[in-house]
């Protein structure tokens, strides 16, 4: 178990740690890294406050794993299966509360006004 612990705790730092750049608005559009959708990648203005507002997200959501990780290994007679699971399953719910609220973060933006709207735009 031990081995999860490392594996969970690690993974969860991990996915804070990289969310900082994007916080501190250090990466511009990019086609691997951040919050990668059709509006952020051709906007400037949209890519940096939906990936801040995503990063800050996935940074509670490292936070969580690595926190849930600990505190449920410390829990007494918590077998391997259900560390494994509740660990497993609370990192996916996290991602996945980020994914849909970083979403609905991008439809509040403003669409850049340089840009001809088009169907999808005119019905935000």
């Amino acid at each position: 178990m031990v081995t999860l612990l490392i594996l969970f705790v690690s993974s969860g730092l991990l996915l804070a740690a990289l969310s900082v750049p994007l916080i501190l608005r250090k990466i511009g559009p990019n086609p691997l890294y951040g919050f990668r959708v059709k509006e952020t990648l051709e906007d400037p203005a949209v890519w940096y406050p939906a990936n801040a507002y995503a990063a800050k997200w996935l940074f509670a959501v490292g936070l969580l794993i690595s926190g849930s990780a600990i505190l449920l290994f410390l829990t007494p007679g918590l077998d391997l299966l259900a560390y494994a699971l509740t660990n497993a399953g609370i990192g996916l719910t996290g991602v996945l509360v980020a994914m849909i609220q970083s979403f609905r973060y991008l439809r509040t933006l403003p669409p850049d006004p340089r840009q001809p709207p088009d169907q999808e735009t005119a019905n935000r």
